[in-house]
Parts: structure tokens; sequence; C-alpha cells
């Protein structure tokens, strides 16, 4: 099962028109998105093609394959316009392997969840990367609008048990195995 995780929109269409196509073009089952949807919050500033009602346009035809996690810039109204739950966290099963997924703002990797499993996915930080703490598998995806740091717009593709990151054009940067 392809499995594509994502992160920090900010309310950018653009950038999630991009993202949807690269989900489609990756043959991905499954789009998990780690939080910050639709506002760019206070610190950043407003992203290419901010259009939170077009993203939640987007993600609504989206709704059965999609796991949304809550971030720090997710508020209950975002639940008004979106046809799926945000939940605090979730953990994902593949091919036998436990992955933690959590926006950022609560656990990173010098602050791993408790019992995180095989490997933690977050975001909230805008800067992607792959790379063991331990014997746990830490990934962050980056962000598809507003990426930090000279990293470049980013996702993670779980391929198996190969957990892939790639720029939103879909070079690869990084790989491990969970």
């Amino acid at each position: 099962m392809k499995i594509l995780v994502a992160s920090d929109v900010h309310g950018s269409r653009k950038f999630m028109e991009e993202l949807a196509a690269r989900f489609e073009a990756e043959g991905a089952e499954k789009l998990v998105l780690l939080g910050d949807i639709y506002n760019h919050g206070p610190r950043n500033p407003l992203p290419e093609g901010y259009d939170p009602m077009g993203v939640a346009e987007i993600l609504n035809g989206l709704v059965s394959r999609l796991l949304v996690i809550k971030g720090n810039c997710d508020s209950d109204v975002d639940t008004l316009i979106s046809d799926f739950e945000f939940v605090s966290e979730a953990v994902l099963f593949v091919g036998g392997k436990q992955i933690f997924l959590q926006h950022g703002d609560r656990y990173s990797a010098d602050s791993l969840p408790k019992n995180c499993g095989d490997a933690f996915f977050y975001g909230h930080y805008h800067t992607g990367f792959i790379e063991r703490k331990g014997g746990v598998l830490v990934a962050n995806c980056g962000s598809v609008s507003l990426p930090k740091g000279g990293t470049p717009r980013s996702y993670l593709l779980v391929d198996g048990g190969e957990v892939i990151l790639k720029e939103l054009s879909g070079s690869e940067i990084a790989r491990m195995r969970i």
C-alpha cells in the first residue's frame, strides 16, 4: 500500500492542486495530511495561491482516501468547510510496522512520543528530512507551500517498508527503510 504524507498546506490552493496531482501520479491509496491545512498562521506570510475554500473543495473530493491530523493553525471552524474529521494524532500499521503521526507541535525528533513504535512522522517545522533516533525512524515531510531553512517543497511517500522524501516535483531527496 502506498501512502502519501504531506503537511503545512496553509491554505494554498496552488500547492494543494500540485499535491493532489502528485498523489494521483504516485498511485497512492491514502493521503495523510499532518496539519495546518487552511490557515497561514500569524508567523507565516500568505502563501502563493492562498484560497482556503479552494483547498477544502479539493480535499472534500478526496475524503474517502484522506486522513487529516489537526495542526496548531487548524481551528474548530475549519471543520465547517470540511467533509472529513481532524484528529489529534493517529497510528498506521504498514507492512507490520507501526507509524505514529502527529503535527509536530507536541512531539518532534528531539521529543519523541512514548511508545511511538517503529516510526514517527510529523510536519510543523516546514523542513523535510528522514533520520534515525535510536531504533525509531523519524521523518518530517516538510511543507508543500511554505518550506523553510532552504529546503524544497516536499512530501513523504510510504511504499511498503520504504519511506521516501520527495520534492513536490516528484524528485527523490532521501529514502530509508522503516
